[in-house]
């Protein structure tokens, strides 16, 4: 799925569509409001419950940080997800029924995406009676949803995944590629006029049905289908610069809730949508009458207030419990003395360490593989892991591909390419021109506990093996979109290192959306990837294309283990845990189920009782 939060307070047979989606989940609540089955193609039949939910009342998240955009199709961070979640909808979105939240259902689509062709053409129907919150209330179309994959790779800020699938359908290479010729200082109008002129060959829209057509068989792709630049994007959109300031406050909604206010970095409110039906909706309930979030916070106050159960604190947006209190309120959890407690599976590597290859700083040493080596053999993953409140909460990640996703299996059991050792890791640095060691600035989020003690223990460890550690703080939504998305600043070597995190765009077969946006050399470099540290080896790019091309996940497994080596011998990244993410809400909050692609309970399908209760 993206960049991660975790710390804040923390994606067959043709026959079958290729949906391998790994159902592991759980509920922070004993309440739970829905059931479903396992429908055709994996897409889930959604049936309704027997227990009759409370509309009504306000929910009251708290956080510590903002969105990275507000945007239909460009947010690309798990807590923009959180806030979409609430405002605008997909064609096919994750569910919060418990054992199925990684497995997608309908949204916007009526059903499961027909496929023609040898796999290689997927067509969407739209359903009828969604509609938009425009005076009067307009249907959602197909055109919408063709407008929001054109926008997702505008010049001024595209979309951080179009690596995932930028050269999987027809023509749409060519058509970002044309669309970024108008420069990053593009003004609406100049894309506005693009985007009448041009369009993607390969994707086809007609009333309420759009046609993907794919250069090859993909088994991962209608699982990718759920991404932020599939979302249907309203026409009104081509009037602000996509992800700015103005286009955020001018959203024009066709989820269950609306944004009635937004003021970045501190607050937003969201209020019913009188254009939504809930008869058109499979997914969200919209019990709550209004949804209020606070993003000025600390995890240790949010907490407090939490455990309250006032009606001025419901639930996490931004925030998880602190590290020092999850380890108790996971044992109220496993006592039974809290329902309020949820630990929930993440398929992550969150958090990791990314190396900034074109950092001018100690003679350019991070772009030597032997240093990055030596680097990974000077950390102590052992002390890191602590620092994540031990390994039941934080499980060692010492390769790329987390338990769940596709192709982890493959990996050799035990793999672990960069044991502790510090002696190794001072004549690694040595042999490579560096006897004296290093000076190395490490970028990271203070607002996340986890990342504080992490920070502060690498620069307690790396003298260790010579290497001075300077550290520097961004906020939540400055670390993304002013430092790591941002190319000048990598090069002018404002950071060296950066604690960073990553999930899956979507589960099961889901190896792609590792190695694509975060490996696949300058294809993947930010701002339309998310390859940090500009990390660039030919052969590991001719192995994710290979991967990436087979028709089956089976056949693909071997591929992506073997590039899942190669890419940790040249260390670009030092990977640390595929955590465990604890949340927590009030007790008045019922049906919070937790949804690994927000990492958090589903707000759009909470309802309260008394505060207090």
């Amino acid at each position: 799925m993206r960049k991660c939060s975790r710390g804040f307070g923390a994606i067959t047979a043709l026959a079958a569509v290729a949906l391998l989606a790994a159902a592991c989940s759980s509920s922070g609540s004993g309440t739970s409001s829905t059931g479903g089955s396992v429908g055709a193609a994996g897409f889930q039949a959604l049936n309704p419950g027997s227990t009759a939910p409370k509309s009504g009342g306000t929910l009251n998240m708290m956080g510590l940080g903002d969105v990275d955009y507000m945007d239909y199709n460009i947010s690309y961070y798990s807590i923009g997800s959180l806030a979409q979640r609430l405002w605008v909808r997909g064609l096919y979105s994750y569910p919060a029924i418990p054992g199925k939240t990684t497995t997608p259902a309908p949204d916007l689509a009526t059903a499961a995406p027909a496929v023609s062709n040898g796999g290689k053409t997927y067509t969407v129907t739209i359903r009828t009676g969604a509609q938009w919150n425009t005076n009067p209330p307009r249907q959602v179309t197909a055109a919408d949803a063709l407008r929001g994959i054109e926008r997702s790779c505008n010049p001024v800020q595209p979309f951080g995944g179009l690596p995932d699938f930028q050269t999987l359908i027809v023509g749409y290479s060519d058509f970002c590629t044309k669309f970024a010729k108008l420069g990053a200082s593009a003004t609406p109008a100049a894309m506005k006029k693009f985007l009448a002129d041009n369009a993607p060959s390969g994707i086809k829209a007609s009333g309420q049905t759009i046609t993907y057509n794919l250069t090859h068989p993909a088994s991962y792709f209608p699982t990718m289908l759920t991404m932020d630049p599939f979302y249907p994007a309203p026409v009104e959109s081509l009037n602000y610069v996509p992800a700015s300031s103005a286009a955020a406050q001018h959203t024009i909604a066709d989820g269950p809730y609306q944004v009635q206010s937004y003021t970045p970095a501190r607050s937003m409110t969201l209020v019913r949508n009188p254009a939504w039906k809930a008869s058109s909706d499979p997914i969200h309930k919209g019990y709550a009458d209004k949804v209020v979030i606070s993003m000025t916070g600390n995890q240790t106050a949010v907490q407090q207030q939490l455990q309250t159960n006032t009606a001025a604190a419901s639930m996490e947006f931004d925030s998880f419990p602190p590290v020092g209190a999850t380890p108790g309120l996971v044992q109220q959890m496993k006592s039974g003395l809290t329902k309020n407690m949820n630990l929930g599976p993440t398929f992550s590597t969150n958090p990791y360490l990314v190396f900034n290859q074109v950092s001018p700083n100690n003679n350019k040493a991070l772009s030597k593989v032997a240093v990055r080596q030596a680097l990974s053999y000077g950390i102590n993953r052992s002390h890191l892991i602590t620092d994540g409140g031990g390994p039941v909460l934080s499980p060692p990640l010492t390769h790329i591909l987390p338990l769940g996703i596709n192709g982890s299996q493959d990996v050799p059991r035990g793999y672990d390419p960069y044991p502790y050792n510090p002696s190794k890791a001072k004549s690694m640095l040595a042999a490579a021109g560096y006897p004296n060691g290093l000076n190395l600035t490490i970028l990271y989020r203070p607002s996340s506990s986890i990342q504080s003690k992490m920070a502060q223990t690498l620069q307690a460890d790396l003298p260790k093996i010579g290497v001075k550690v300077k550290l520097l703080t961004a906020t939540p939504s400055d670390f993304y979109v002013k430092y790591l998305q941002v190319p000048s600043v990598a090069k002018r070597g404002v950071w060296d290192a950066a604690i960073a995190g990553w999930g899956p765009d979507w589960y099961g077969d889901a190896a792609q959306s590792f190695f694509s946006p975060l490996f696949n050399g300058p294809a993947a470099y930010p701002p339309i990837g998310s390859n940090f540290g500009f990390y660039n080896n030919p052969a590991v790019t001719s192995v994710i294309a290979q991967a990436g091309s087979q028709s089956s996940s089976s056949a693909a497994a071997s591929l992506w283990a073997k590039a899942d080596q190669m890419v940790m011998k040249d260390a670009p990244i030092y990977t640390i845990t595929d955590p465990q993410q604890p949340n927590y809400h009030a007790s008045y909050v019922h049906n919070a189920v937790y949804l690994p692609s927000i990492q958090q309970f589903d707000p759009t399908n909470v309802w309260l009782s008394t505060p207090g209760g």
